[in-house]
């Protein structure tokens, strides 16, 4: 699984994102994708604020995967989100978070959702991309720094 698989385009990709708390962060993604994949927004929402009580996505050094599982979609998919102002996330290490990668998948994809988390997880553990994503502020530029490495990989 790539990460181009995971989003559907620059569309999928939030460059300047202003939010004041996590849950108002968390809603503003869930409609994004909701308006994306034809979903419903609530149920996403909800399913996100499940995932964060029993822990918080925040992975550390500013990044967050918030994620979950839906009925009716078809595959796992995924929205990129750079904030302009850091937010307090509970992350791991306490740093407020700046990155997030929204990560949903279907209810019963237990493999694939876990194969998308590790990807993703794995993406955003090379510290020069992070520092490339934060120093970005156009969507196009973001989508193409994030698939970036996939199409290296197949070059090679």
């Amino acid at each position: 699984m790539e990460i181009a698989d995971l989003l559907t385009g620059p569309e999928a990709v939030l460059a300047n994102v202003k939010a004041s708390s996590k849950k108002a962060l968390l809603a503003e993604l869930a409609n994004r994708i909701a308006t994306l994949l034809k979903l419903d927004e609530r149920r996403l929402f909800d399913r996100l604020l499940e995932r964060e009580r029993l822990g918080s996505t925040g992975i550390g050094g500013g990044i967050a995967i918030p994620h979950g599982r839906l009925p009716n979609i078809a595959k796992p998919s995924g929205l990129f989100a750079r904030l302009i102002h850091p937010i307090d996330f509970n992350a791991i290490d306490e740093r407020p978070v700046d990155i997030v990668f929204l990560l949903i998948a279907p209810e019963g994809a237990g493999a694939d959702h876990l194969k998308a988390l590790a990807r993703v997880s794995r993406l955003l553990r090379d510290r020069n991309l992070v520092d490339k994503l934060r120093a970005t502020d156009s969507a196009e530029a973001l989508y193409a720094l994030l698939i970036e490495p996939v199409q290296t990989q197949s070059a090679a």
